[in-house]
């Protein structure tokens, strides 16, 4: 009896032609390469960082020290930093990896006043609401780390590295799940001897192959895109914080440290009001009164709002609803209302 097996000839073929993903043929780094690796990238991470903040602080030679990670639960990472902090959404490199930067109220402060000629001292007691002054400070800083975590990965190719979005309630910049495994890093500044500032740097752990240089780790495997369409669920009904800016102009750092109420500041108001979502203008109209409310008159609407998911407008919409970018720069706007989407096609005072 012939007990070899045989095939049929067309299956037979087709073997040696064979293809496998990804998740089976790649190796990721065993545990004691992985953690080598995560120590190199922390220390050339830490020497690259006090290169590029020291610029921004006086009193002494900065140095920065990056810790081996924690690993926590995305919940614990949450509690970690608490209701209310300075937190930063990083973007650092390639496919938009995201990472989490965050630093309490007197740790920014204290660097402000290191950066403005003084000690760093902690405050004896936390302010409630961030200076603006200290906002402009460490919207420096998250975006220098950005760019030092975006190159660190020695690739060749340009990379991008800035801020997000920044944001008070790290709930609210949902950079992971609360279930998710996360990677937590403590990073210290040092000047001098004693003076010492502590922030925390978190990404999720099956992402932080994908930061680092030569990371093998398999990123996993994204689903299909679908085509979207703006005027069906599920986003038809999703909210989206819109701006009509009233007036935009220039002031001084040293005028705006100095506002307070009773302040009166003059307001030249344009014909034309922009519609904006972020940094994207919507449409534009003219200001008015319904129902004995302040109202915006739609006269000009650059896109359809019902767009498909490949129209620049849908696609800044999407990309804004989880929270309007922090933006510092010369100008200044008043947020008059919350509209949504729906609300824009059509209506007029």
């Amino acid at each position: 009896m012939n007990m070899a097996p045989s095939f049929a000839p067309s299956f037979a073929d087709a073997r040696p032609v064979a293809q496998h993903c990804a998740e089976l043929t790649e190796r990721g780094p065993r545990p004691e390469e992985r953690d080598q690796n995560i120590s190199a990238w922390c220390r050339d991470l830490g020497h690259e960082l006090a290169q590029e903040l020291a610029q921004l602080f006086s009193g002494g030679k900065l140095r920065v020290t990056v810790t081996a990670p924690q690993i926590l639960a995305g919940s614990q990472v949450f509690e970690k930093i608490g209701p209310v902090a300075v937190n930063n959404l990083l973007r650092c490199g390639m496919d938009d990896q995201t990472m989490l930067l965050s630093l309490d109220f007197a740790t920014a402060v204290a660097l402000t006043d290191c950066s403005f000629g003084g000690m760093g001292d902690m405050p004896s007691e936390p302010p409630e609401v961030l200076p603006r002054s200290a906002g402009l400070l460490i919207e420096q800083c998250a975006g220098i780390f950005a760019q030092v975590i975006a190159i660190s990965n020695g690739s060749s190719e340009q990379v991008a590295g800035d801020v997000l979005v920044r944001s008070e309630s790290v709930n609210r910049l949902k950079p992971f799940e609360a279930g998710a495994k996360v990677a937590l890093f403590e990073v210290t500044l040092t000047i001098g001897d004693a003076t010492q500032w502590k922030l925390l740097l978190a990404i999720a752990d099956d992402r932080l192959g994908a930061v680092m240089p030569g990371g093998s780790a398999v990123a996993p495997r994204k689903a299909d895109a679908v085509p979207s369409d703006g005027t069906k669920e599920p986003f038809a009904q999703m909210p989206l914080a819109l701006e009509a800016v009233l007036s935009e102009f220039n002031m001084t750092l040293g005028r705006l440290e100095k506002l307070g109420p009773g302040d009166e500041i003059p307001l030249a108001m344009p014909t034309d009001l922009p519609l904006k979502i972020g940094e994207e203008v919507l449409a534009h109209g003219t200001l008015g009164t319904l129902e004995n409310r302040l109202a915006l008159k739609i006269t000009r609407l650059p896109g359809q709002i019902g767009a498909k998911s490949d129209s620049p407008i849908f696609a800044q919409a999407f990309a804004s609803s989880r929270e309007t970018p922090s933006s510092v720069g010369q100008g200044a706007s008043v947020r008059d209302t919350e509209l949504q989407t729906a609300d824009l096609q059509g209506q007029a005072v």
